[in-house]
């Protein structure tokens, strides 16, 4: 099998994410949906505006989310435009939460658990889709990265419950706690499936920034400091090759401070998430990495 191309720079910079874009060789036509994180209101791990700025604006892109499942500062429409504006966002760019008017149906083809996925219904509204993912820590994925950013991120609120709870929307953050683990890491790869069969692999490309490497996700309110040094940033055309060589950069990293990060990873499976999406069909795991530096 053919191994994906991954991008990587030591440099994390504005101007290192536009190089590491333009490096991918392949634009992003029409209107474009750049997908973050926008951090929920206390944390300050998410990727700060003025690094995205510019790449956002060289794609003239919009800035999407979507509301959460989960009591806090983004699971209501009010709140979630209000972190937008707090958390500097809607200065950058134009923005645009997908489901504040309703979700769309997704389909899932021959999906490990579920059957559908719903999504944003703006998600109609875009040709094309850079995702652009803070990878880091999670309290229940083991790690976030592009598959996540997809999965959980361009889901409705609902679709996250959905996913959380294999197909059975989860109505607690009890009830995501203790849903059978490996199959919500299946479903959202399942779910990954479904928002690129929309799209299309080639209006979709992924880059991965490896920095403030909490082993918490941004969207904890109060996130765990980072114990190792930042690593860099990664791009890629495959979303499978590029959370994988994430991982396998946390390992190969030789700061001790890695093992937290490493033990949070393990300790959930993580990696499961990239095996069952490699199993779908989306991506590969063998890569090939190029360096940009020096």
């Amino acid at each position: 099998m053919k191994k994906a191309k991954v991008y990587f720079t030591k440099t994390i910079t504005p101007e290192s994410l536009v190089k590491i874009y333009e490096a991918l060789g392949r634009e992003l036509h029409g209107k474009t949906a750049v997908k973050i994180s926008t951090g929920e209101p206390g944390g300050h791990n998410f990727l700060q505006p003025s690094l995205i700025a510019p790449l956002v604006q060289k794609l003239q892109g919009t800035i999407v989310e979507c509301n959460t499942a989960y009591e806090g500062r983004r699971n209501t429409t009010e709140a979630h435009w209000q972190t937008f504006r707090d958390h500097g966002f809607a200065a950058i760019a134009p923005c645009d939460l997908m489901d504040e008017e309703g979700e769309l149906v997704l389909p899932v083809r021959n999906g490990h658990q579920l059957k559908e996925n719903y999504v944003g219904g703006h998600l109609e509204q875009y040709d094309s889709m850079l995702v652009l993912s803070h990878f880091k820590g999670h309290a229940m994925g083991g790690f976030g990265g592009a598959l996540k950013n997809v999965a959980i991120g361009v889901a409705s609120a609902f679709g996250k419950a959905y996913i959380h709870g294999n197909g059975t929307p989860c109505k607690t953050l009890d009830d995501m706690f203790a849903a059978d683990h490996d199959s919500f890491l299946e479903s959202m790869a399942d779910a990954d499936s479904a928002v690129i069969d929309y799209l299309g692999s080639r209006n979709m490309l992924y880059i991965n920034v490896a920095n403030r490497l909490s082993v918490d996700c941004d969207c904890d309110a109060n996130p765990h400091e980072p114990e190792m040094a930042d690593i860099g940033i990664f791009a890629s055309l495959d979303p499978v090759a590029i959370d994988q060589a994430c991982v396998d950069a946390v390992y190969a990293s030789p700061d001790p401070g890695k093992a937290a990060l490493i033990e949070r990873m393990e300790s959930l499976n993580g990696i499961h998430t990239v095996e069952a999406a490699a199993e779908l069909g989306l991506g590969v795991r063998e890569y090939e990495l190029v360096e940009l530096d020096g």
